[in-house]
């Protein structure tokens, strides 16, 4: 049992989890993920870990409500217990000495980009953060890029706050003002980290992309994350969750990634006629 000591919710379905789990916490490094279950027959969901306290013992997860059960997980409140959750899992970051990197989070990717921002910058790096939303109602966490960028850049689709379209716009001008930049670290929706690989592979830039989100087991047994890079097959849990972008073959994981979308949205039907009002009017 893992208790939830702090909730916040950020939007209508994005909310945050700082929980109680002091041997995960000791343990966590940048990259690392947990697998979440609660309830009885609960499904399996993995998270990548957006911040750890190992003095408090706390790790904090940052969840979007985009299916059944992470909808149904939003319904936990502060003070109360997750039945399991296990970790950390996959491989932790190794972080060169670089002089110059640039962080791009979207939406909820910007949680995991966190962790990894702060540890370039308690490195030595010169940072440059771009961080993209849907709206301005959906951001987060600009005080803590704030903290640890000394470049940072907010984009928002329908331009209620920054700069106005996708994060590729910003990263495209980042790399044609410094050409100096030894890494790219790129965290969000596949289609997301497939478009700035699309601006990085030209200019021959070292790109990371965390490919979490096509994650289902976690452990590598059900073989659902398998992808391409450099040719070779790779599972995204076990293997990763990060890889060298300009290795990845975007097309065949967004094409894997819709497989389970007809499941998901029966899934989702079940569970909302489940919790409807079924007295009679």
């Amino acid at each position: 049992m893992f208790k939830i000591v702090k909730r916040e919710q950020f939007s209508p379905v994005t909310y945050l989890w700082k929980l109680e789990a002091p041997d995960i916490a000791k343990a966590a490094q940048p990259g690392h993920f947990v697998i979440v279950r609660h309830g009885d027959g609960g499904e399996r969901v993995p998270l990548t870990i957006a911040d750890f306290d190992r003095q408090a013992g706390t790790i904090t997860l940052v969840i979007q409500a985009v299916g059944k059960t992470t909808t149904a997980l939003m319904g936990l409140k502060e003070g109360e217990y997750l039945d399991d959750l296990a970790g950390p899992l996959g491989h932790a970051r190794h972080f060169d000495k670089l002089k110059k990197v640039v962080c791009v989070g979207g939406g909820l990717g910007v949680a995991p980009t966190y962790p990894q921002l702060r540890q370039y910058k308690q490195n030595g790096a010169h940072t440059i953060s771009i961080v993209g939303f849907r709206s301005k109602d959906l951001m987060f966490w600009i005080d803590r890029f704030k903290a640890e960028s000394d470049e940072l850049i907010i984009a928002t689709d329908d331009g209620s706050f920054g700069v106005k379209g996708l994060v590729t716009g910003p990263l495209q001008e980042v790399l044609d003002k410094n050409p100096d930049v030894d890494e790219v670290l790129a965290i969000g929706p596949a289609i997301m980290m497939k478009a700035c690989v699309a601006v990085t592979k030209p200019r021959n830039v070292k790109t990371i992309v965390s490919l979490n989100p096509i994650m289902v087991d976690g452990t590598g047994m059900c073989g659902g994350c398998r992808v391409t890079v450099g040719g070779k097959m790779a599972f995204a849990c076990v293997d990763g969750p990060e890889f060298d972008g300009l290795q990845v073959d975007f097309d065949e994981l967004l094409a894997r990634a819709k497989r389970f979308d007809p499941f998901e949205r029966e899934s989702m039907r079940r569970f909302r006629e489940q919790h409807q009002c079924h007295l009679p009017k």
